[in-house]
C-alpha cells in the first residue's frame, strides 16, 4: 500500500488541488469554487443503501447549502457511467418525504483515488478499495476549515452539517466562538481577555448586549 494513502490535510492549510471529471463535467478544485463555500465530501460506493438515503438527504438540501453561498462536491471511487446510472435510479426512489430528487450538484470520478488520497479518504482500517465517508469545510479562500470522517457503517448527520457551516460563517462574520448545542439566533461567545488587569475589568467594559459568567466566559447576543 502507498504511504500516500494514510495522508490527510489538516484544518487552516490550503485545500489540496485537483482537476477532475465528474457528472456536471471537468472541474478545478478548489480554484473553480473561489469566493464560494464548500462542502467536499465522499461516499463508499454507487448503489449502496447507506450512500443512497445520503444522496437524497443532501439532493433534497442543495438550496439550502446555496442561500449559505456552499456549493457541494461529492465523491467515491467509482466511474463516471456509475455515477450517472446511480443518480437516474435515485430519482425513482421514494423514501419518506424524499421523492424525484435531481442530483444537481458534481460528483467526482476517482476510479484511480487519486483525490481520495490526497484527501485521506481511503483508511485500510475501513476498507483498501472504497472511500470513507469524509467531509471537507472549505471556505471562499479556499482553506480546510473543518474535517469529519465516518465509519462506513454510519450516516452522517446533514443537520449538523448545516450547523457546522452556519457556526463557521457566524464565527468569521461576527469574530466570535459558538458554545456548544449552537443554534442560529443563540447567543455567541467574545474572546477572552490577555491580561489580568483587563480580566479585573472585564464586567466595566462589556458593550451592550455583552455579558458574563466569569470572567474568561463571556457572551454577546446574536443580532
Amino acid at each position: 500500500m502507498e504511504n500516500n494513502v494514510y495522508k490527510m490535510p489538516l484544518l487552516g492549510e490550503k485545500a489540496p488541488s485537483f482537476t477532475a471529471n465528474t457528472t456536471q463535467g471537468v472541474i478545478n478544485f478548489p480554484e473553480d469554487y473561489s469566493g464560494k463555500w464548500v462542502i467536499l465530501f465522499s461516499h463508499p460506493a454507487d448503489f449502496t443503501p447507506v450512500c443512497t438515503t445520503e444522496f437524497m438527504t443532501f439532493g433534497s438540501m442543495v438550496r439550502e447549502f446555496e442561500e449559505l453561498n456552499c456549493k457541494l462536491v461529492g465523491l467515491s471511487i467509482d466511474s463516471i457511467n456509475s455515477h450517472i446510472a446511480w443518480l437516474r435510479n435515485i430519482k425513482a426512489i421514494e423514501w419518506g418525504d424524499k421523492k424525484n430528487i435531481d442530483i444537481t450538484f458534481p460528483v467526482i470520478d476517482d476510479l484511480k483515488m487519486e483525490v481520495a488520497k490526497k484527501y485521506g479518504m481511503v483508511q485500510p482500517g475501513e476498507s483498501t478499495t472504497a472511500a470513507v465517508r469524509a467531509v471537507f469545510f472549505v471556505d471562499p479562500e479556499g482553506m480546510i476549515r473543518t474535517i469529519l470522517y465516518y465509519p462506513l457503517s454510519l450516516g452522517r448527520n446533514f443537520d449538523e452539517i448545516k450547523r457546522i457551516l452556519q457556526g463557521l460563517q457566524k464565527a468569521d462574520s461576527a469574530k466570535c466562538a459558538t458554545p456548544a448545542d449552537w443554534r442560529p439566533g443563540d447567543d455567541v461567545i467574545i474572546p477572552s481577555v490577555s491580561t489580568l488587569e483587563k480580566a479585573n475589568k472585564r464586567q466595566e467594559a462589556l458593550n451592550e448586549g455583552e455579558y458574563c459568567l466569569e470572567w474568561y466566559l463571556c457572551f454577546k447576543k446574536d443580532r
